[in-house]
């Protein structure tokens, strides 16, 4: 029990560094930049489920917190939680649990990691639109219209390259032991 735990933190570890290198792959854009950053939140959370892809994304977090330029642009600090970019990494966590618990509770098939991956996205981008709101003192809807809009179809094309990577990395994972299934995906 106590190696199997240590695996996962290790694996959370390990996506938390994969989810810091992928988000300085970076489509400069002049008010919120595109990221690989968002496919590493998919992949994690199909790979990892809910718990430990939550667990990831809190050490990802973290560590930018504490001033490691983990974040877009080699970015860090708490000053970065409180910015324009802040609430989208706030999301990251809640999509990653969100995404998770969409895949136990169905079943880590492609069509459902889509599924999970679209809401994942959602739920990032609600997060984000909501702290631009407040940051830039914009109304609702230029908030939506600048913090989500240009991102759906983008987002849709990650949700699904997440999916289909993060499904085929997990039976992999399986396969060779390295992750196992049942309790321990929710412990």
């Amino acid at each position: 029990m106590r190696n199997e735990r240590l695996r996962w933190l290790l694996l959370s570890a390990i996506f938390a560094a994969v989810t810091a290198v992928l988000s300085q792959l970076t489509i400069p854009l002049p008010l919120i930049p595109i990221t690989a950053q968002t496919l590493a939140i998919g992949l994690t959370a199909t790979i990892l489920g809910s718990r430990y892809g939550t667990v990831a994304l809190v050490i990802y977090v973290l560590l930018g917190a504490i001033g490691l330029p983990v974040f877009t642009e080699a970015s860090g600090g708490i000053q970065v939680l409180f910015g324009k970019t802040g609430g989208y990494i706030f999301g990251f966590i809640a999509a990653a649990y969100i995404t998770g618990l969409y895949l136990e509770k169905t079943s880590f098939t492609f069509v459902n990691a889509v599924i999970a991956n679209i809401i994942g996205m959602i739920v990032t981008l609600v997060f984000g639109s909501i702290q631009l709101k407040f940051v830039l003192d914009v109304p609702w809807d230029k908030a939506f219209a600048f913090g989500a809009t240009p991102f759906l179809m983008v987002g849709v094309i990650k949700a699904v390259l997440a999916a289909l990577i993060g499904i085929k990395v997990r039976e992999r994972l399986i396969a060779t032991r390295l992750l196992r299934t049942g309790s321990s995906v929710t412990n």
